[in-house]
């Protein structure tokens, strides 16, 4: 029969370590969601990806704990686990990048991919922290299996808050992914020193000197393999082209250089590209697309302007240097985009320039000023904000319009096929509120590419030969031959859903998107792929 030390001693310790894995298991959960999303996205499929290896893990975990815990439970098995996990993290921290660019070149569909990185990176100190909760339900001096269960739950729960919480609203925006995986390291090691000092504690002919002289022995290495692995991280460049790189409160941000050309990535994905040679020319094709309505309104004159979404603001800047007249409001999310944009891409300070800083849909619904042209820019290949789709969205947007102006959605989907829905969709949503809405792909092939959706409210069909008539005698400040050659009047919809609030449709849609690769067209004929941001990432366009 064991012999347990006495009540108050042990809770407190072993309360800290189920605690302490609580904290550091939610806290890693979430910071493999963002260290996966550059490479493979922040879809469905990637969380889902997540948050089944977690579960599966801990299980796995628990069920080997609690069929060891008799004979296997001890203060001295929690440390050493506590002290593995926390060495494991220290080697995430350090292999995770090359490991996650190793396996992403495996030949898996792109929806089961961000499995295996997930498995080979968090699965085994995920285990680990798995024992903690059975072992210390054994060791606790409680009334009974039930009280001990009640307890261990309640802790290891309110770590995992704590651990959610903080991992998402402090870790994260003030240190970035490395210094988050760093504190979730150093909580494990604490409550491992904990539960060594006052297992010396115990001994009775162990003085205090030497009981915290234990705990700090066994402490301290894996303190320093943190602390080495977090400096590591950071004096080692992602690659030559990284000009700037932030974990924003949303997403990855990472500015990148490669000859003349600036691109804003986010979450691996290209947003905004400029040349630092030439600041105004568009680098990406469909920046080009976000002038359509001054050939489809029958005013050209243009007085007020609102983007949805400001990225690196290509759109916004060429508005303001086309159209003297005209003051552009942009609305952003992310303020360390904002901060990018200015910082890097040249963002002029001009009067007829404002910035708000919060979300499209609240904007609308709030402000009470109307626009010549509403560009919505907030779309992605494997994720949207639903809200900003729907049929409730769409009439709100229509609210917000001049007599005569003019929408522009910028959606990233496919043309044609099984990866078509989310555009055919959007297409027929659009359709419902608006008079007319045209469509303008920005590609020739078939993979997924920008298609700008261009709607009014008026009844009347342009033909392509009123655009082009339009394109040669308007001064829209460039040519967009190439923009109405891709014109179509009329998208086939039979089959794809209407949008609605609430129904989470469009995030379905998008998910289908996954397997299939994200192409930008540059106006130079040239091409540029989703995914990590690396010189590789640039193509030939088909």
């Amino acid at each position: 029969m064991r012999v347990r030390p006495s009540a108050g001693l042990r809770v407190t310790a072993l309360g800290a370590a189920v605690f302490a894995s609580g904290v550091s298991s939610m806290g890693l959960e979430i910071l493999a969601g963002r260290l996966l999303a550059p490479t493979f996205g922040s879809s469905v499929f990637t969380w889902g990806s997540v948050i089944g290896v977690f579960l599966a893990a801990l299980a796995a975990g628990y069920w080997v704990a609690g069929r060891r815990a008799a004979e296997g439970a001890s203060r001295g098995a929690l440390v050493s686990l506590l002290l593995v996990a926390a060495a494991y993290v220290a080697l995430v921290m350090v292999a995770a990048q090359p490991v996650v660019g190793w396996l992403a070149t495996l030949p898996l569909p792109d929806r089961f991919a961000p499995l295996l990185p997930v498995t080979v990176l968090f699965g085994p100190p995920t285990v680990l922290l798995g024992f903690i909760s059975p072992y210390g339900a054994e060791l606790m001096n409680s009334d009974g299996p039930g009280d001990a269960s009640g307890h261990v739950y309640a802790l290891g729960t309110a770590g995992s808050l704590v651990g959610a919480f903080g991992t998402t609203f402090l870790l994260l925006p003030e240190l970035g992914i490395a210094g988050a995986e760093l504190v979730c390291g150093l909580v494990l090691v604490g409550a491992a020193a904990v539960l060594t000092a006052q297992r010396g504690a115990d001994d009775r002919v162990t003085g205090r000197l030497d009981r915290y002289g234990r705990a700090l022995s066994r402490a301290l290495p894996v303190v320093l393999l943190l602390v080495v692995a977090f400096a590591f991280v950071g004096a080692t460049p992602v690659g030559g082209s990284v000009v700037y790189q932030t974990q924003t409160e949303y997403q990855q941000l990472q500015v990148t250089q490669e000859g003349e050309v600036r691109t804003l990535y986010l979450d691996g994905a290209p947003h905004s590209a400029m040349d630092v040679s030439d600041p105004d020319r568009y680098v990406f094709e469909y920046t080009r697309y976000f002038h359509l309505p001054h050939l489809v309104r029958e005013d050209p004159a243009v007085d007020r302007v609102l983007f949805v979404g400001g990225g690196g603001f290509s759109g916004p800047k060429r508005y303001l240097t086309e159209y003297p007249n005209a003051t552009v409001d942009v609305v952003e999310l992310d303020p360390a985009v904002v901060d990018a944009a200015w910082e890097y891409f040249e963002v002029p300070d001009s009067p007829r320039l404002t910035v708000h800083r919060t979300d499209g849909r609240r904007y609308l619904r709030e402000t009470n000023r109307s626009y010549d042209v509403i560009v919505l820019d907030a779309y992605r290949a494997d994720e949207v904000p639903y809200h900003l789709t729907t049929v409730e969205f769409m009439r709100l947007v229509e609210r917000r319009l001049a007599e005569d102006g003019a929408v522009v959605a910028n959606l990233i989907s496919a043309t044609d096929g099984p990866a078509s829905t989310f555009y055919r969709a959007e297409y027929r949503t659009m359709d419902r509120v608006f008079g007319q809405v045209s469509s303008f792909p920005t590609s020739n092939t078939g993979s997924l590419q920008n298609i700008e959706l261009v709607a009014t409210s008026g009844e009347r069909r342009l033909t392509a030969t009123t655009l082009r008539e339009r394109n040669r005698l308007r001064a829209v400040g460039l040519d967009l031959s190439d923009a109405i050659g891709n014109y179509r009047a009329d998208v086939p919809v039979r089959g794809a859903p209407l949008l609605r609030d609430g129904d989470g449709t469009a995030a379905d849609l998008v998910a289908s998107q996954v397997d299939r690769r994200y192409v930008v067209e540059r106006t130079n004929g040239s091409a540029i792929a989703s995914g990590t941001p690396t010189a590789s990432s640039s193509l030939t366009a088909p």
